[in-house]
């Protein structure tokens, strides 16, 4: 993530998570720590992983104490071990104690993201099958969501409803059926935005592709039905296999021969990559 990036869209997100953590002050911080003082506190992985997600949380820290720094021992994307260290976060002790559960819970979920997205990708080496993400991500904290699942390996898909048309059944319906839902799109959205329809049935395949979709997405059908409809799509849409993707579907869809598999369980579903902060010692 660029600092670009950090300052525009997740800076405030982690402003927010501060504010949620302690809206009128920390009491137990209050308690022990009466003035400034350097101290520095070890980062340390209780289990094995990818981390993913240090500029946010050194930035969760900054925001308290401008001058607070991680001190780094792995990179973002690196793989982890449980027990390891992984770097020193260096500052105000007041900031290290405030700030330490919401940097912790931000690089917890990023990292365990990224950790469950790479086991993923990796069953869909060779295959020439992009996995991607999907809109099901935490209210307010999608731009760090997808930027682990950027990191773990895999694609992003639309980031917002403004990146591109996706008729599904519901837009199917408003429109008054595919056809008239691509011309629509095409009618309206801008040219350089692609479009693509959700079907079920074969029926509806063959309607996608007379209608001139950009990507056709197969969802929630059954291993023969998909490898028919790409047969009949023959090259003239993109692919996209959509629903109930985890580790042991992905698998069963290599064989396919389609350009994407989106699995909203990128997000939803990923545990945490248990971390903690130990060992704070002064500096001075």
């Amino acid at each position: 993530m660029s600092p670009e990036t950090m300052t525009l869209v997740a800076e405030p997100a982690i402003r927010a998570a501060l504010l949620e953590d302690m809206p009128f002050g920390d009491a137990s911080c209050d308690a022990v720590a009466l003035r400034p003082r350097r101290a520095r506190v070890l980062l340390i992985a209780k289990g094995d992983g990818v981390i993913c997600g240090l500029d946010v949380f050194e930035r969760a820290f900054r925001l308290l104490d401008p001058t607070a720094r991680l001190v780094a021992e792995v990179g973002e994307g690196d793989d982890v071990a449980a027990g390891q260290t992984l770097g020193a976060v260096e500052g105000d002790v007041r900031a290290l104690l405030s700030a330490e559960r919401v940097a912790l819970n931000l690089l917890q979920r990023m990292s365990g993201i990224a950790t469950h997205t790479r086991a993923m990708v990796r069953l869909l080496e060779g295959t020439g099958i992009r996995l991607v993400d999907t809109r099901k991500t935490t209210p307010g904290l999608r731009v760090f969501e997808k930027e682990a699942v950027r990191v773990g390996g895999a694609g992003n898909h639309r980031f917002c409803l403004s990146d591109g048309v996706m008729l599904k059944d519901n837009h199917l319906d408003a429109a008054g059926g595919i056809a008239a839902g691509v011309a629509a799109a095409r009618e309206r959205a801008p040219f350089v935005r692609k479009v693509e329809v959700e079907v079920e049935t074969l029926g509806q395949v063959a309607e996608a592709v007379e209608a001139g979709a950009d990507i056709v997405m197969l969802d929630n059908m059954g291993h023969d039905a998909m490898a028919a409809a790409v047969a009949l799509i023959d090259g003239r849409a993109e692919v996209e296999v959509s629903g109930n993707v985890d580790e042991t579907r992905v698998a069963e869809l290599a064989d396919l021969g389609v350009d994407y598999v989106s699995s909203g369980a990128l997000t939803h579903s990923s545990p945490i990559l248990d971390l903690s902060l130990k060992h704070l010692e002064y500096l001075d």
